[in-house]
């Protein structure tokens, strides 16, 4: 099934541009996946079972390099958002 998520990441760190950077680059990072960045967020589509396993393994890895972060996140069931 088709899913769209799109996320914006609030790291809890003064210097907050570069952990954002990381995430959207690490997000980029991933195949078989669309991926548009706007100014408040980050859109993923793709399969839902490999959008989610993305999501989890970009947030481990963020946490790990930059420390703590607030992800809001809205996922969308069959939908092309891109």
């Amino acid at each position: 099934m088709l899913l769209s998520a799109e996320i914006s990441m609030y790291p809890l760190a003064e210097s907050y541009i570069p952990p954002i950077d990381g995430f959207i680059e690490k997000l980029n990072s991933y195949a078989g996946l669309k991926v548009e960045t706007f100014p408040t967020c980050t859109v993923i589509m793709g399969e839902q079972e490999r959008v989610m396993e993305v999501l989890q393994d970009a947030m481990v890895w963020s946490h790990e390099k930059y420390g703590k972060a607030i992800f809001v996140t809205k996922f969308i069931l069959d939908y092309e958002a891109l």
